[in-house]
C-alpha cells in the first residue's frame, strides 16, 4: 500500500493484539461495568458448569453511547470471535449468548467470555468454568527414609482431569488421638505428593488421607493407617563392585556396601540382585541374598558383558514384625566374564561323546552339583572351596584333551580315555 494511505489493513497492522490481554482475563480479573470506554455488564458473571451443560449469558450495555448498541456487538471465546448465529439482539441494548454441549474448560484458571463493541474494544468479560467435581483419591502410597519424615503420594481418580483448578490436602494424624494436620510440602517426588519433614511419633499408627475440593464439589480417599517403622526405606546400596572368579568363565562376584542411612538403628536388611547381559533388555532376579553384602553369580554366558544392580530392603527396626520398602536399584555396575577355551558354540559343560562310558557316581554327582549350580546363583552360606577345585580342574583337564587331540591321545586298553579326578575332592 502506498505511503500516506490508510485502508483496514493498515488499521489493524496499527492496533494492538488483543490474544495476550484476553487471555489474563481470568487471571487477573474480568472487566467489569464501567471499566471500560462503554458501561456494559455480562450476565451471568463468572458461572460454574457441568461439562455437557447449556449457557444461556447476555451482554448489556448501560446508557446510549455511539456504536455500542446490541445490534454492533459480538461474542469471543479465548480470543475467538463466535458465530453469529448463536448470538440474537434482545432490544437495542442487550445481546444474547446460547452455548450448548459445553467442553471442559482449555484453561483451569477459567475460560475467557468477553463481550466486544463494533470497533473490537472490549466492553465487558467473564471467566467461564466447566469441568468435572473430583473424584475420590486412591492409591495412597507412604514411606519414610530416617524414621523421622514421611513422604506420601496418591492418585488424583479414576478420570483425573477434571478441567478445573482442584486442590489436594493431604491429612495426617495420630490414630486414637490428636488433631487432624495438613503436609504443607507438596510436589515433592511428583504432581501429587506432600512430604512432611518432621516431629513425627514411633510406635503409635498415624491415619492419613486426601482432600480433593474445586468449584464443583469435594472428595476424600479412604484413611490408611500405618506406623512409621513399617514405612522405611533406604537409599540404594552404594559401592557396588562387580568383579571375575578367577578364571572361571561362567561367574561374577558382586559385592555393596549396606546403606548408610541407618547404621545407627537396630535392624536387619535383606537385599535382591538383578542382572542382564549387556544387549538384553530382561532382567533376572535373584531373591535369596538374605542379609549378606556379597554374592556369585554362576551360570553365565562366558565372554559376555553383565549389567548387575543391587537394592535393600530393611526390616525388623526396633523390633516392626513388617517389612520395609524396597529401596531403588543401585546405578548398573557393568563387568564380563571371561572367555571360555573350551570348544563348541557358548561355553557350556561338555557333554561325553557318543560311544564314551559314563565316569562313575562321582562324575554324575559332580554333573548334578554343577547343574544346581546353574540353576540358582548361589548367593546363600555354602562354602565355594569344592566347586572352585572342581571347576578349576575342569578347565584344566579341557586344555589337556586338547593338547593331546593335537598330539594324539593315549588311549587305555579297553579303548575309554582316561579321567583323573581332582585329587583334593
Amino acid at each position: 500500500m502506498p505511503a500516506g494511505r490508510s485502508g483496514p489493513a493498515a488499521q489493524s497492522a496499527r492496533r494492538p493484539p488483543l490474544l495476550l490481554p484476553l487471555l489474563l482475563l481470568c487471571v487477573l480479573g474480568a472487566p467489569r461495568a464501567g471499566s471500560g470506554a462503554h458501561m456494559a455488564v455480562i450476565s451471568p458473571q463468572d458461572p460454574t458448569l457441568l461439562i455437557g451443560s447449556s449457557l444461556q449469558a447476555t451482554c448489556s450495555v448501560h446508557g446510549d453511547p455511539p456504536g455500542a448498541t446490541a445490534e454492533g456487538l459480538y461474542w469471543t471465546l479465548n480470543g475467538r470471535r463466535l458465530a453469529p448465529e448463536l448470538s440474537r439482539v434482545l432490544n437495542t441494548s442487550t445481546l444474547a449468548l446460547a452455548l450448548a454441549n459445553l467442553n471442559g474448560s482449555r484453561q483451569q484458571s477459567g475460560d475467557n467470555l468477553v463481550c466486544h463493541a463494533r470497533d473490537g474494544s472490549i466492553l465487558a468479560g467473564s471467566c467461564l468454568y466447566v469441568g468435572l467435581p473430583p473424584e475420590k483419591p486412591f492409591n495412597i502410597s507412604c514411606w519414610s527414609k530416617n524414621m523421622k519424615d514421611l513422604t506420601c503420594r496418591w492418585t488424583p481418580g479414576a478420570h483425573g482431569e477434571t478441567f478445573l483448578h482442584t486442590n489436594y490436602s493431604l491429612k495426617y494424624k495420630l490414630r486414637w488421638y490428636g488433631q487432624d494436620n495438613t503436609c504443607e510440602e507438596y510436589h515433592t517426588v511428583g504432581p501429587h505428593s506432600c512430604h512432611i519433614p518432621k516431629d513425627l511419633a514411633l510406635f503409635t499408627p498415624y491415619e492419613i488421607w486426601v482432600e480433593a475440593t474445586n468449584r464443583l464439589g469435594s472428595a476424600r480417599s479412604d484413611v490408611l493407617t500405618l506406623d512409621i517403622l513399617d514405612v522405611v526405606t533406604t537409599d540404594p546400596p552404594p559401592d557396588v563392585h562387580v568383579s571375575r572368579v578367577g578364571g572361571l568363565e561362567d561367574q561374577l562376584s558382586v559385592r555393596w556396601v549396606s546403606p548408610p542411612a541407618l547404621k545407627d538403628f537396630l535392624f536387619q536388611a535383606k537385599y535382591q540382585i538383578r542382572y542382564r547381559v549387556e544387549d538384553s533388555v530382561d532382567w533376572k532376579v535373584v531373591d535369596d541374598v538374605s542379609n549378606q553384602t556379597s554374592c556369585r553369580l554362576a551360570g553365565l554366558k562366558p565372554g559376555t558383558v553383565y549389567f548387575v544392580q543391587v537394592r535393600c530392603n530393611p526390616f525388623g527396626i526396633y523390633g516392626s514384625k513388617k517389612a520395609g520398602i524396597w529401596s531403588e536399584w543401585s546405578h548398573p555396575t557393568a563387568a564380563s566374564t571371561p572367555r571360555s577355551e573350551r570348544p563348541g558354540p557358548g561355553g557350556g559343560a561338555c557333554e561325553p561323546r557318543g560311544g564314551e562310558p559314563s565316569s562313575g557316581p562321582v562324575r554324575r554327582e559332580l554333573k548334578q552339583f554343577l547343574g544346581w549350580l546353574k540353576k540358582h546363583a548361589y548367593c546363600s552360606n555354602l562354602s565355594f572351596r569344592l566347586y572352585d577345585q572342581w571347576r578349576a580342574w575342569m578347565q584344566k583337564t579341557h586344555k589337556t584333551r586338547n593338547q593331546h587331540r593335537t598330539r594324539g591321545s593315549c588311549p587305555r586298553a579297553d579303548g575309554a580315555r582316561r579321567e583323573v579326578l581332582p585329587d583334593k575332592l
